[in-house]
């Protein structure tokens, strides 16, 4: 395409008419690249000017030298799809219809290195940025974007990774005086990286539009490793690790185009009693959950102990069975590796297992800012410190950590306990049923029949954790009680919790089969 509009460029630098119509193999420009975002829309107008910003950052629908000679005499340009000409294009003009967002679109560049030349040798010395671009440009290295810190203590330029040797070996010649004095470090150089770039002009008529990029990206744990934005505020570009710049553009994207729904993307680890009514609910719900909360929930990811299944369209959840059953092999290490190589925004990790391994993954997800939702009470108590580092894990890297579930069932317990002392009240005393197992257990069994029989009942109706033992051994309870103290402020231990067991210690041994043995041994 670089050749016809080259020859466009060189014929129109000399024409005079009203329109320029550019037949191309798409609809237009678009909010970002439909390869990575789905929703991704054409651009029914914008400027010569964001155009060319976005043609700058890697949207190759035109080239930018094209818009020069027309931009002189304000022609219009019409960008129009040969295989649909009946697409409305996209319309580059002086003036574009204003179409209420701020924002025209998102772009990137991949391949990108960072330059860090760094020093406390250059504060208050001037020429150093002179000699840094001299340098640069003497070795035939284009620089794609410059950020410097106000202290002077270095400069960052970005530039084609496959000029980052060549511009090391430049600079550090450049500056071997400086290095060899130790006023200068050698040339720091970051690779793999990419920069995102929000395009429009509308954004210097707009407070937030910064706060809201790098608050989005934060929350969905993308780093920002440099910024750059000139003072026209037609562009905030951001440097990030090449393997978030997918994710970073959906997020931007969500954030400051698709208004309509927000998706959620769930992997779900656990498909037995809760498991699968949890599936149940969120296909009935799907409708009310898209209509009433603006919410578009997919379930990305499912896994029970011994396989499972990824789906970037969503795996259907009234036909979970099926779908599961073609999943590959594998335990809960390589279903948390493969979703964080996914890297997917607004990912949520939900445990509906009684596992330990599962409860033991939180940590490595928090750190990737994926939130992790938890029925399984394990985490919750498991020693102090490590509820307390899991809690605190969230909070630094900005993802959510909840498991209201784990005592009260479905009724908000903890979170009105959470509200509570955000109000400045102080818990001075519980009191509670903690167990609707042994509530059922007690109150079916009347001696008719045997006790075995009536937990069996319990367990086959989903009231017991998968282990019946947990339950009426009290450990279950335990589990409550030290997640209620801990959730009020109190840094409670197992051990500091009195239980006097009902159960028969020949009960509490060997397997779940032994145990019901046991119990009709210990009754008869």
């Amino acid at each position: 395409m670089g050749g016809a509009d080259d020859a466009g460029r060189l014929s129109w630098s000399h024409a005079v008419a009203s329109l320029l119509d550019i037949w191309t193999d798409v609809s237009g420009m678009m909010t970002a690249d439909p390869r990575w975002v789905p929703n991704a829309r054409i651009i029914p107008s914008i400027s010569y000017h964001e155009a060319m910003e976005l043609s700058h950052f890697g949207a190759k629908v035109i080239y930018p030298p094209t818009i020069q000679p027309v931009l002189a005499k304000k022609i219009p340009i019409r960008i129009k799809n040969t295989f649909s000409p009946n697409d409305p294009g996209t319309m580059i003009s002086d003036e574009p219809e204003k179409n209420g967002s701020m924002i025209r679109g998102i772009s990137s560049i991949n391949h990108i290195a960072l330059l860090s030349l760094e020093g406390s040798g250059m504060i208050g010395v001037p020429g150093f940025a002179k000699r840094l671009f001299e340098a640069l440009s003497g070795a035939g290295v284009n620089v794609i974007l410059i950020t410097q810190g106000s202290s002077e203590h270095s400069i960052c330029v970005g530039v084609d990774a496959a000029n980052a040797e060549l511009a090391r070996t430049a600079v550090d010649t450049a500056f071997a005086a400086e290095i060899a004095f130790k006023k200068v470090d050698p040339l720091v150089v970051e690779m793999d990286l990419s920069i995102v770039a929000l395009v429009g002009e509308q954004m210097k008529s707009h407070t937030g539009i910064s706060g809201k990029m790098f608050g989005v990206m934060g929350r969905n744990g993308v780093n920002v490793r440099a910024i750059a934005q000139g003072s026209s505020e037609k562009n905030i570009s951001a440097v990030v690790s090449t393997q978030d710049v997918r994710k970073a553009i959906n997020v931007l994207h969500e954030e400051f185009f698709e208004k309509v729904n927000k998706q959620v993307n769930l992997f779900i680890c656990g498909v037995g009693n809760v498991g699968s009514k949890l599936l149940m609910q969120l296909d009935q719900q799907r409708q009310f959950l898209s209509e009433q909360l603006r919410l578009q929930v997919r379930i990305v990811g499912l896994a029970n102990s011994k396989q499972f299944v990824f789906s970037e369209e969503g795996v259907d959840p009234g036909k979970w069975k099926e779908t599961l059953e073609k999943g590959e092999k594998g335990g809960i290490a390589d279903f948390v590796q493969a979703i964080i190589l996914r890297n997917l925004r607004n990912s949520v990790f939900v445990d509906v297992s009684a596992s330990d391994a599962v409860a033991g993954v939180y940590q490595q997800l928090l750190e990737k800012s994926i939130s992790v939702v938890a029925c399984n009470k394990i985490a919750c108590s498991s020693v102090y410190s490590h509820y307390r580092k899991l809690k605190d894990l969230a909070r630094e890297y900005n993802a959510s950590f909840l498991f209201e579930t784990n005592v009260g069932a479905g009724l908000p317990v903890i979170g009105t306990l959470n509200d509570l002392l955000r109000s400045g009240d102080k818990v001075n005393r519980m009191e509670a049923v903690l167990s609707g197992t042994l509530n059922f257990v007690f109150n079916n069994y009347n001696a008719t029949r045997p006790f075995a029989d009536v937990v069996k009942q319990a367990q086959e109706e989903g009231y017991t954790e998968p282990d019946p033992r947990l339950d009426l051994g009290g450990t279950d309870v335990m589990r409550k009680i030290m997640i209620l103290a801990r959730e009020s402020g109190q840094p409670l231990e197992m051990e500091q919790i009195a239980n006097r067991s009902f159960m028969p210690a020949t009960c509490m041994q060997g397997t779940v089969a032994d145990f019901y043995r046991e119990m009709a041994n210990e009754e008869s």
